[in-house]
């Protein structure tokens, strides 16, 4: 097991005790708001989900393959496989049917559960495995996996890498990161199928490179990196779906198109609107009034975009490199730091990562 651990802020979170600014550590005095959830020096977290007191944390196996693939952190700080270490158990030849190859993102759904999406990727670039993709829901209630969508050889294809899922009504989209769509999948029947194959509005963009620390991402052949359909959001009353290449720009197009099979492909196309010229980032989380908190990877820090379409920085911090899926709760983003671009496979084998590995949370209203 990876040591992990809390700080002391988040047990005194969890046990609702109140934490001082005189105990913060001397690094963070630039901006004290942003506290130390929780650090490993072993397991890469890009994504967490927060319910209550409990925190989860997941990461994919391509980044570090140390850990569990989900995990719950106790009140010690340690990760503890979730929902238990059969569904964290795979190992290569493995039947991958029933346990996590390699998890991209967690979520909630607002309705008692938690989602964690497999890509079923063994590694960067590689081919889905035969039954491996699949979206797995867990009752958060009993801690038990309450059922299995898979994604079957139609829908996620050679090259794929289902990367993140949004919610409305009895449907759910994910984004594919590695051959550029979108999926609509219904959650009463499991029915999945794939939307707006190829087009340019979930196409990574030849002319938006990633750039940190005034370097490109370049892939292991060199390449610059590309990242297709990436982040998403579905607007507070349901009507629209923004998403968007981890590049930038985002578009909209409304969910209800989305959820009828019947709606043609060139209908589909015909219907995506441009919505917002935003810079490459790792993550994004939209609130009840239709602010959207997006990562900007450059400038390392959390920025949001109004309705009104105005942005402004609410974080950035040094530290907050490469944020990659931030969530919102009780008025707190929650912001995992994995430092993705400077993992060993984008830099000659030799990672880069300044462990430990860590998230972090800030008070939205301390931005206000």
């Amino acid at each position: 097991m990876p040591r992990s651990r809390l700080s002391l802020f988040s047990l005194s979170f969890l046990l609702g005790g109140v934490w001082t600014a005189e105990a913060l550590p001397s690094h963070a005095q630039a901006v004290p708001a942003l506290s130390i959830v929780a650090e490993s020096d072993g397991m890469v977290w890009n994504a967490v989900a927060v319910d209550g007191a409990r925190v989860f944390v997941a990461g994919p196996r391509w980044i570090s393959g140390k850990g569990p693939a989900v995990a719950k952190l106790n009140g010690a700080g340690h990760p503890i496989a979730y929902p238990g270490e059969r569904w964290n158990s795979w190992r290569p030849a493995a039947d991958p049917a029933a346990v996590f190859v390699s998890v991209n993102a967690i979520h909630l759904d607002g309705r008692g559960g938690l989602w964690a999406i497999d890509t079923g990727t063994p590694g960067f670039g590689e081919d889905p495995l035969p039954g491996a993709p699949k979206a797995v829901r867990i009752e958060l209630a009993s801690g038990r996996v309450e059922r299995i969508y898979r994604f079957g050889p139609d829908v996620a294809l050679p090259g794929s890498y289902i990367d993140d899922i949004r919610f409305h009504g009895d449907h759910a989209y994910l984004t594919d990161a590695g051959r550029p769509g979108l999926i609509v999948l219904n959650l009463t029947s499991g029915a999945a199928r794939r939307v707006l194959d190829g087009v340019p509005a979930v196409t990574a963009p030849d002319d938006r490179p990633i750039i940190l620390d005034g370097e490109v991402l370049r892939g292991p052949d060199g390449t610059p990196v590309k990242v297709n359909a990436d982040p998403l959001e579905v607007s507070p009353d349901g009507q629209l779906l923004y998403f968007g290449t981890l590049h930038g720009p985002w578009y909209r197009i409304e969910t209800r198109l989305l959820d009828d099979p019947n709606v043609s492909a060139d209908a589909l196309l015909a219907a995506v609107e441009p919505w917002a010229d935003l810079p490459p980032v790792g993550g994004t989380v939209m609130d009840r009034d239709g602010n959207l908190y997006f990562t900007d990877l450059a400038a390392n820090a959390v920025k949001r975009r109004s309705p009104d379409g105005s942005i402004t920085t609410v974080v950035q911090d040094s530290r907050l490199h490469w944020i990659d899926a931030p969530i919102l709760a009780d008025g707190t983003l929650w912001l995992p730091v994995p430092q993705i671009d400077r993992a060993a496979l984008f830099h000659g084998g030799v990672s880069r990562i300044a462990w430990p590995v860590r998230l972090y949370r800030f008070p939205v209203e301390a931005a206000d």
